[in-house]
């Protein structure tokens, strides 16, 4: 079954009313947000997201209600998807998502634009069918930024995934951003 993609509003609807099941529970979630949720929902750089990246505790009972949510909402049951787990650093740099925009219930943050950007150029995809790849992001991520150099990219890159190296994909998307920027 298709399903629409999550806009501004229906994120929040969402996201206000996994607070509300939580605070019905007796307590605050905590959920971190990635991707396409956080260009939406906090930059308004995407009008949709398909699912929403994130990290969500306590995790048993985060999902569970969560799985409510997409029943009563007509979304899919997977619609807060943990899979960006193992793409995160080990060093992360969140900051608090508004409390006032998604009401009780619920303590979001979301990454700060420097590790999101460590993030998108670590992934780096190209574009595939129904997925527009992360140029578009890194793009965003960089003119927000406004980065004076490869050097300083590389750097902010290092600070949170000291071992790894920009993809030549990467490596070719802030080429040409930097050559464009003037």
């Amino acid at each position: 079954m298709p399903y629409d993609p999550l806009n501004q509003d229906r994120l929040r609807q969402a996201l206000r009313r996994l607070g509300e099941l939580a605070r019905a529970e007796g307590l605050d979630l905590e959920l971190s947000l990635y991707g396409g949720a956080v260009f939406t929902l906090v930059y308004g750089s995407r009008e949709s997201t398909k699912d929403v990246d994130g990290i969500i505790r306590p995790a048993e009972l985060g999902r569970e209600l969560a799985r409510q949510v997409a029943l009563e909402q007509s979304l899919p049951e997977d619609w807060l998807n943990g899979d960006v787990a193992q793409f995160l650093a080990e060093r992360e740099e969140r900051r608090p998502y508004p409390k006032d925009d998604l009401g009780p219930g619920l303590v979001v943050t979301v990454p700060t634009a420097a590790y999101l950007l460590a993030l998108k150029l670590r992934a780096c995809r190209p574009p595939l069918p129904g997925y527009p790849g992360d140029e578009a992001d890194i793009l965003f991520l960089l003119r927000k930024l406004r980065p004076a150099s490869r050097e300083e990219i590389e750097a902010s890159f290092a600070r949170f995934f000291p071992t790894d190296c920009l993809s030549p994909r990467a490596e070719d998307v802030i080429e040409a951003w930097l050559a464009r920027r003037d």
